[in-house]
């Protein structure tokens, strides 16, 4: 009698990894090349960063060479990882363009090539590719790159990412988070609010744990061993009502409310007020993304009448891309002079003087060509370490 073996079916599962680079392209055009000859060995000029593959990235030239060792016969060239990481992996591509329209381009490239080691590897905030001798300077100075008083230089970055993928054998639509909801409907019903808070003769309840649960301070000034003899009523000084009542909204429904109906009319300015009050109130508070949320909109909403305000706020607070545009925006010589005449710019003077020195030094760069600097000024500019300034705050 014969047997019968019963046969199963083997079940095989399986995934893929992919791995591809996420590219990004950036411009620097080198405008007044002839006057960033002779600043020294190791300075650079610097282009605004730019973002690829979740990075920041920038540029850095070196009219004089990065070396001591090349005794300023070379320029040099390098890419920067400006944001913080660990062993980003990257290609990279630097262009110096031939400007006569023979795009004869000087080109240094990882792309369409085989790289016998793989991608470079920057292992740290500040890691840099380049060369240091990127082009004898004799050269580039009569060469077609060199047009105007111009150089252009482009870079290509492609960051490299890996993921690996399986089948699904499901799908499910997910709704968003609502739990700010369910916050802000608690915060308004008033439900179960356990302290009071007084402010400009305004009362605001809210909830001990919520509060704790969202700042630190509120945990230490409510529960911690040095907390306030009074837990259930608190007035709060040096602050509107207004203010506190934008901060308690965000602490529970975790965005911000209408400004315009908050302050109560659609000004501009109004709001801007508001948002720099809040800005305050986060630092204050440790509300770390409140903080950068308000430093986002003032960013957006930069004025004449405001700017200067809202730079003292960015230096009190440590708001160090806000003061960026700030200074900026104050720089620009259709700007400066319109600002100067403004209350918010005495108040700048008489609240953060060493903030002038950085303005000054930030007009002298964005003036370094027009006919002041052409006029015997020079040495204003000699030794001028605002770059090298920006990056020791960048890269530290």
């Amino acid at each position: 009698m014969g047997t019968v073996e019963a046969c199963k079916d083997l079940t095989i599962s399986s995934s893929t990894s992919r791995t591809e680079t996420i590219n990004g392209n950036h411009e620097f055009r080198i405008t007044g090349y002839s006057l960033n000859k002779g600043m020294g060995i190791g300075k650079y000029v610097q282009s605004e960063t730019f973002v690829v593959g979740g990075y920041e990235w920038a540029i850095y030239f070196y009219p004089d060479g990065k070396s001591p060792e090349d005794n300023a016969s070379y320029v040099s060239l390098f890419i920067a990882l400006a944001s913080d990481g660990t062993d980003v992996r990257a290609l990279f591509e630097l262009t110096l363009v031939d400007q006569s329209g023979k795009n004869r381009h000087k080109v240094h490239s990882h792309f369409g090539r085989a790289l016998e080691s793989g991608p470079y590897s920057l292992k740290y905030r500040g890691s840099m590719w380049g060369f240091k001798r990127f082009f004898k300077r004799s050269m580039l100075e009569t060469s077609d790159y060199l047009k105007d008083d111009c150089l252009l230089i482009r870079c290509r970055v492609g960051v490299v990412r890996s993921q690996t993928e399986g089948p699904k054998t499901y799908s499910i639509t997910v709704p968003p988070s609502d739990i700010g909801q369910h916050f802000g409907q608690l915060l308004e019903s008033g439900k179960g609010a356990d302290v009071i808070f007084e402010v400009n003769g305004e009362n605001f309840p809210a909830h001990k744990l919520v509060l704790a649960a969202r700042s630190p301070v509120f945990k230490a000034q409510l529960f911690g061993p040095m907390k306030d003899i009074n837990t259930e009523c608190i007035d709060i000084e040096d602050m509107e009502a207004p203010v506190f009542k934008a901060l308690l909204h965000f602490i529970y429904w975790d965005a911000l409310p209408d400004m315009e109906e908050l302050v109560g009319h659609n000004s501009k300015g109004a709001c801007t007020l508001i948002a720099q009050h809040l800005l305050a109130a986060a630092d204050r508070y440790a509300l770390e993304r409140l903080r950068l949320i308000c430093e986002a909109k003032l960013c957006e909403d930069v004025a004449i009448n405001t700017v200067a305000t809202t730079l003292a706020l960015a230096e009190q607070h440590q708001c160090y891309q806000l003061k960026a545009v700030c200074l900026k925006y104050i720089a620009t010589p259709e700007n400066l002079k319109a600002v100067m005449q403004t209350d918010g710019f005495r108040h700048l003077k008489d609240s953060c003087p060493s903030v002038l020195t950085e303005l000054l030094q930030y007009v002298a760069r964005v003036g370094e060509h027009s006919a002041t600097v052409g006029s015997g000024k020079d040495s204003f500019l000699d030794g001028c370490d605002m770059n090298d300034r920006r990056v020791k705050q960048r890269f530290r």
